[in-house]
């Protein structure tokens, strides 16, 4: 079986759907970098460097995935819901007619069933309903799949409507009461080195980053993990912090802090304790944070693409 992937970064998305036994035969994005990381790990695709608008034809393929750009819907963005960005849901449309895929799957920041973002989300349903796909979609939070992190995100996922199948959702497998236990911070980073020097961001924590409470311990979920290294969560090797007033909060002692590496973020994603970061031309500390943080987590990826039924392939 074979995938297409847009708008794929570093490979989250495409790490999960390897897992299920496809072939990703081509992925594409606009980040040098993200290609870099990506065929670090993955050599065996064809990786394409370009705007998606520019690209006129694609491969065939059973499955199309993507993770078209968030800004304009999350929480951390700027929030617009007349960006350009927020319509790059129509070059995916594009791509499914072209290739006609038995199947899709997309995800984006849960924002988007936010009031103000509610038309962008509808619109996404009847350009893929009108493309011949019946459609579903549903939050999901990583924790409850077998990610270190508290991360919501939306799931689209459509099977064309010539295959009599209709698609669900996959149920929690992780923490207290389900079959599996949370995975914790503990869990995903625990065998690292607590300093290594140079991949982490050292810079002063800013007023901003100390208004609000960014630690967890070392027995919890990860907080979300972001793009921007500057509001990276707290290492648990860093003091608790304690609310001083509304939007200030204190670490509890001097003893030194610290937010989590580019490599502590990937593990906390769900990505393999192997997983390549090269140092490229194009890898700069920044650049490194922003496609581990910008990456889809490859077990809830994974967990969606195997809930399709076996059904639609054959």
């Amino acid at each position: 079986m074979k995938a297409v992937s847009l708008f794929s970064g570093c490979g989250g998305s495409d790490a999960g759907v390897l897992a299920t036994g496809f072939e990703v035969v081509m992925a594409n994005d606009i980040l040098p970098y993200a290609r870099d990381v990506y065929l670090a790990n993955h050599p065996e695709t064809d990786y394409v460097v370009k705007d998606v608008s520019k690209i006129e034809h694609f491969p065939k393929a059973d499955l199309l995935v993507g993770c078209y750009p968030c800004q304009g819907f999350s929480q951390g963005g700027v929030r617009k819901p007349e960006a350009k960005i927020n319509t790059l849901y129509l070059e995916f449309a594009r791509a499914l007619g072209l290739i006609k895929p038995k199947a899709f799957i997309v995800e984006n920041v849960s924002g988007m069933v936010r009031n103000n973002f509610r038309h962008l989300l509808e619109d996404q349903f009847k350009v893929f309903t009108e493309a011949g796909y019946k459609v579903k979609a549903e939050v999901l939070n990583a924790a409850h799949f077998g990610v270190a992190q508290e991360r919501r995100r939306i799931f689209i996922v459509g099977i064309r409507n010539d295959i009599d199948v209709e698609y669900q959702f996959p149920l929690r497998t992780h923490g207290e009461g389900f079959e599996n236990p949370a995975v914790t911070i503990r869990d995903a980073i625990g065998d690292l080195p607590e300093w290594p020097e140079g991949e982490f961001y050292a810079r002063e924590f800013h007023w901003y980053y100390m208004s609000r409470d960014r630690r967890n311990g070392w027995d919890e979920a990860s907080r979300t993990i972001v793009a921007n290294p500057r509001h990276m969560p707290l290492h648990p090797v860093s003091p608790k912090m304690i609310k001083v007033q509304h939007n200030e909060w204190k670490f509890e002692t001097d003893a030194p802090a610290r937010r989590f590496t580019y490599r502590e973020a990937a593990r906390i994603q769900g990505f393999a304790k192997n997983f390549k970061f090269p140092d490229t031309n194009a890898g700069s500390l920044d650049m490194k944070y922003k496609v581990a943080g910008n990456a889809v987590p490859p077990p809830l990826f994974e967990a969606v693409a195997r809930a399709i039924p076996q059904a639609v392939w054959y």
